[in-house]
């Protein structure tokens, strides 16, 4: 039995090294990645059914892949392959969940039709003034961990007939597996916070024919018709890891220092290391007493937020978390007040609050 199904698997080969290469075909199925169809806009047409999506975007984003790294130059150099971002770009529109805004490599032409309108060259009522740029609220690295490509068991299985048959065992090494892992990292853009990152893995059986046929029995000419590019791995294992964010992002849940400010000083106390951001009360004590009772104030988040109800600014309830709404509205009572704008709890917001 295993004779035959060899046998049939070697007519196969060598019928298609008579082939002629055929008409290109439009949408061919054949060629298609995981990032499939088109967006437009809030629409999308054609995607994935296996693509994740939201009903409102969470804010805008930018890709940023940093082609200085060592993964990127092999991913090109070994594969031909180029940029990972536009496939994210047609990824992160089709699912709705963030609004692209480019900081690529189109930048330099934004800039360049800026210059001609500065430089007087654009005709009147051009609009390219200052002032209409989308910020990025956050920003997505890609980057491939792993982009492998071996023999499979089956191939090994099949390489065991192999001097049964002449042209079994070179069809033995054209039957490999591909397989690609990346990640991704999502960033906050205004507090450099992470805010999300995610793994996406895939893998496929390339069935290369065209290797097959090359030095076996004195049969060629199919060369690398049949196939299957790395990319194509690559692009599902991104379509994994960022339906992985979309779920992230879904279920999303602010990291909270509680009563302690994020970015004042850690829990994780050092010997030797300064407590002046971290601990309040050792700052003000360090700087002596004040005459101003409010100069050395102290208090809680939970206190905070209950003296900014009490002030008309509405934080919702009073749980002790340092989340959205309360850094919002700390914002709020520090312009107002004419204080560095922080959306901390700081010493001299504390101060303010305290009066």
């Amino acid at each position: 039995m295993s004779r035959i199904f060899a046998l049939t698997l070697a007519a196969a080969a060598i019928a298609l090294a008579g082939c002629e290469a055929s008409n290109p075909v439009m949408g061919s199925n054949s060629a298609k990645t995981t990032a499939t169809g088109s967006a437009g806009g809030a629409a999308a047409q054609n995607v994935n059914a296996a693509l994740g999506r939201c009903d409102r975007p969470a804010g805008t984003i930018a890709l940023v892949e940093d082609t200085n790294l060592d993964w990127y130059r092999a991913y090109v150099s070994q594969y031909r392959l180029g940029a990972t971002t536009p496939v994210l770009r047609l990824l992160i529109q089709q699912s709705n969940c963030f609004i692209v805004v480019e900081r690529g490599r189109a930048m330099a032409n934004m800039q360049q039709e800026r210059a001609l309108q500065q430089s007087g060259e654009l005709r009147q009522n051009s609009n390219y003034g200052k002032g209409q740029m989308v910020a990025a609220d956050y920003s997505l690295t890609p980057e491939v961990l792993m982009s492998a490509r071996g023999t499979s068991g089956l191939g090994g299985a099949l390489g065991g007939l192999g001097g049964r048959l002449g042209v079994l065992g070179a069809v033995a090494g054209g039957i490999r597996t591909n397989e690609a892992a990346v990640m991704l990292t999502l960033v906050d853009n205004r507090s450099g916070v992470q805010v999300a990152a995610a793994e996406g893995s895939s893998s496929n059986t390339d069935f290369n024919l065209g290797a097959v046929l090359v030095g076996s029995n004195g049969f060629g000419g199919a060369g690398g018709y049949t196939s299957t590019p790395q990319g194509k791995v690559v692009t599902a294992a991104f379509t994994d890891a960022y339906n992985n964010i979309i779920t992230a992002v879904r279920n999303y849940s602010p990291q909270s220092m509680g009563d302690r400010g994020m970015g004042t000083g850690g829990r994780l106390a050092v010997e030797g290391a300064s407590q002046a951001q971290g601990a309040p009360v050792a700052a003000s004590a360090a700087a002596g007493p004040s005459s101003n009772p409010a100069a050395n104030a102290t208090m809680s988040v939970r206190d905070a937020q209950a003296k900014l109800n009490a002030l008309g600014y509405n934080v919702g309830a009073v749980d002790g978390q340092l989340g959205r709404g309360t850094v919002a509205q700390l914002r709020a009572f520090q312009r107002d007040r004419r204080i560095t704008v922080t959306g901390q709890l700081d010493q001299m917001t504390m101060n303010e609050l305290a009066k």
